[in-house]
């Protein structure tokens, strides 16, 4: 073959492999064009979502609670900031080898954290721990571990303590009411969450942060509570439940020209900082879940009831001879045959025969709505949760036993706050005002309940109870006229009354010449020797009064303290 041949046909094949290239590069070309097209303009969307799905999240910004303070703005709840550890454990799980030092920081063993990591591979967020304390946050973000995160959140902290525990209550763990006004204004303390848009790169580091929405900090909330007077209230409290051995105990203070609850204290009581306190014995409120049977502190408003039906006047009588009153089957007595005594001495000696005497001599129906209307078998409309509404059966149900036995506060319940709340009406003048745990700027429209004369004139029998010679002396106040009522009753045992097992209250008004304040004290089963009201509750409202009246600056009464005939006398003379 010729060289002229040779060389046409190795040119051919060079052509024919140029071709083939060209061609080769034309058709990856091609691609390459059909790729971008895709890529940038069919797919785009899609691609986009998918790449925001890995590095853009959307979290949200945790809004502090807001704050609970007391009339004076002290501080009583309060949110602070803290940090909470998470993880993606897709990501930590290629830095195990760094979980010792994670644990370390954490106060936490390595096994645990290695577990709770591997058993949660399908999840992209976990919780390893919740609210840090600030040194042991800085020392895991310090680490700087891929896929551990700290998350910023707030703690409910409660500078009083257990001194107002059980009206505040407490939060769980994501900072929502469980119990008391946390619980019951939750809806206005808690704000709304802010959101925020976070780019991360592959390793999990945020690089760039853009708001998307603001958060709401949560309402400020201010109590009627005053602080002073609660630390006052408590600490009298726990002394008396402590030297008297008792069970529990309960104490309600109500400033009565605006119905605003300025104290409310309980014991055994709890820390609401202290998770582990958290059981229902413990943090119940006892002063409006539990109910008791009043025993003589409901005789006041029995009189109220006579008084206002026209069948007894202020100076009427009682015969109690001999000392004894027979309803049906049962036999009511007094400790000594009283004779014939005034409405006023059926309050100074606590008479059952007296009161029973007055009860029976009134309609049952009228009797029941003289109760119903000072607030006994309804909620005092508080708001506070769990919160009980006492025990008292309609008139129609009710035997000529019943109305006996319940003149003397046995076969009805109330709470510790219904109790001060009918207190807190005789007061006002006869005039009941909804009872209130917010601060007011002025004082509510109430419902005239009694007559301001019948109200004045059960104020001054009540005089005599705290007055030599009545069985509530230990309440009085030095400068100022006190009018209260002892009550003490057995509290009810399978098949009847036990007979060592007492309830021991004491319910009083100050200064009597113009009442301010409504204060009940009640023991549950003291044990140290002493058990009746006018011994170991009476001496809780003299010391607690004492105090709220001097730090309320209210002016003492200035008149000498009278003896229960100078009083009688009085409410005689009067035209």
């Amino acid at each position: 073959m010729s060289k002229s041949a040779v060389f046409e046909q190795n040119l051919k094949r060079i052509r024919l492999r140029v071709s083939f290239v060209m061609s080769i590069l034309l058709l990856a070309g091609m691609a390459l064009a059909a790729r971008s097209l895709d890529l940038q303009v069919l797919s785009n969307a899609f691609l986009a979502e998918q790449g925001e799905a890995r590095h853009i999240r959307i979290v949200p910004i945790v809004a502090p609670r807001g704050p609970i303070t007391d009339r004076n703005g002290e501080p009583l709840a309060i949110s602070t900031p803290v940090d909470s550890v998470w993880v993606n454990p897709r990501i930590v799980a290629d830095a195990t080898d760094r979980l010792p030092e994670l644990a370390r920081s954490m106060e936490v063993k390595p096994d645990w954290l290695k577990r709770r990591i591997a058993s949660n591979m399908n999840r992209e967020f976990l919780f390893l721990q919740r609210h840090m304390s600030p040194e042991r946050a800085l020392r895991v973000e310090k680490l700087n571990i891929p896929g551990v995160y700290l998350q910023r959140e707030y703690h409910r902290y409660y500078p009083a303590g257990e001194v107002t525990g059980h009206l505040l209550g407490f939060t769980d763990i994501d900072d929502r009411g469980q119990e008391g006004l946390e619980l019951a204004y939750d809806g206005w303390l808690a704000g709304e969450p802010g959101f925020k848009r976070v780019l991360r790169d592959r390793r999990g580091n945020t690089i760039e942060v853009e708001q998307v929405e603001p958060l709401q900090q949560g309402q400020p909330l201010e109590l009627s509570l005053d602080l002073r007077i609660q630390y006052l209230a408590y600490r009298e409290l726990k002394a008396a439940v402590k030297a008297n051995n008792a069970k529990s105990g309960s104490i309600v203070v109500i400033d009565v020209t605006t119905g605003e609850v300025l104290a409310m204290a309980n014991q055994p009581s709890f820390n609401p900082n202290d998770r582990s306190e958290f059981r229902p014995a413990r943090y119940r409120n006892r002063a409006v879940t539990d109910i008791f049977e009043p025993g003589s502190s409901i005789k006041p408003f029995v009189i109220a009831a006579a008084l206002e039906s026209g069948t007894f006047r202020s100076d009427s009588t009682v015969d109690t001879s001999p000392g004894s009153f027979k309803v049906g089957s049962k036999l009511i007595q007094d400790k000594h045959n009283l004779g014939n005594i005034s409405l006023a001495t059926v309050l100074t000696k606590s008479s059952n025969v007296g009161v029973t005497k007055i009860a029976m001599e009134l309609e049952a129906r009228y009797m029941w709505n003289t109760f119903s209307q000072f607030g006994f078998g309804a909620l005092t409309g508080s708001g506070l949760p769990a919160e009980s509404a006492g025990l008292l059966a309609n008139y129609n149900s009710w035997r000529p036993i019943s109305q006996a036995t319940m003149s003397y506060g046995y076969g009805m319940s109330v709470t510790l706050l219904q109790l001060t709340e009918a207190y807190a009406t005789l007061a006002n003048h006869g005039e009941h005002l909804p009872i209130s745990l917010l601060r007011l700027d002025e004082a509510p429209r109430g419902d005239r309940v009694v007559s301001p004369a019948t109200a004045r004139a059960l104020i001054e029998m009540m005089e005599t109870v705290v007055a030599d010679g009545g069985t509530g002396t230990l309440a009085a106040v030095n400068g100022y006229q006190v009018a209260g009522k002892t009550g003490t009753s057995w509290k009810a045992d399978a098949g009847g009354y036990s007979q060592d097992r007492y309830v021991a209250v004491f319910a009083g008004l100050a200064p009597a010449s113009n009442p301010r304040l409504a204060t009940v004290v009640m023991l549950d089963e003291p044990s140290a020797g002493k058990f009746y009201g006018g011994e170991v509750a009476a001496p809780v409202f003299s010391n607690v009064t004492s105090g709220a009246l001097r730090l309320l600056a209210v002016a003492p009464d200035n008149v000498p303290r009278r003896r229960p005939g100078e009083i009688i006398q009085a409410m005689r003379d009067r035209p």
